[in-house]
């Protein structure tokens, strides 16, 4: 489920339809579909296949999973953080569709304003960040 997620992350950002990606990587949308929520497992060809059409390293697809559960009943995992399932604001589509918006406004101080008139509208301080923007 957890690259399914990433696999639909990473699609939405570059604006792909599930038809778009299915047909670059010659399946069905259905397919794309069940990858996506998970009903479906990926195999290593298959994923390397996605992370080339993504333009993504194989890895991107592993981020942030959470810990195997047999992997630490075995005694193979060191302690991890409890994995949150709760919504990620980073899953949802309003989301990326704000980030690809964002991106899409060429002139740079332009996109800065936008960030600053975001951060005084939801209280933040003009000097938090999160990181720099490019």
């Amino acid at each position: 489920m957890h690259i399914g997620s990433r696999i639909r992350l990473r699609r939405t950002l570059l604006g792909y339809s599930q038809a778009k990606l299915a047909t670059a990587i010659g399946l069905t949308f259905q397919q794309i579909q069940k990858y996506e929520h998970g009903s479906n497992r990926i195999g290593a060809s298959r994923l390397h296949q996605l992370s080339r059409v993504l333009e993504v390293p194989v890895d991107f697809f592993f981020e942030n999973a959470p810990p195997l559960a047999d992997a630490s009943a075995q005694g193979l995992a060191e302690e991890a953080e409890p994995y949150d399932a709760g919504p990620d604001p980073m899953q949802r589509r309003e989301t990326l569709e704000l980030i690809r918006a964002y991106y899409r406004v060429e002139d740079h101080a332009t996109r800065r304003r936008v960030l600053d008139l975001l951060k005084a509208m939801s209280g933040a301080r003009a000097d938090e960040a999160g990181g720099e923007e490019g």
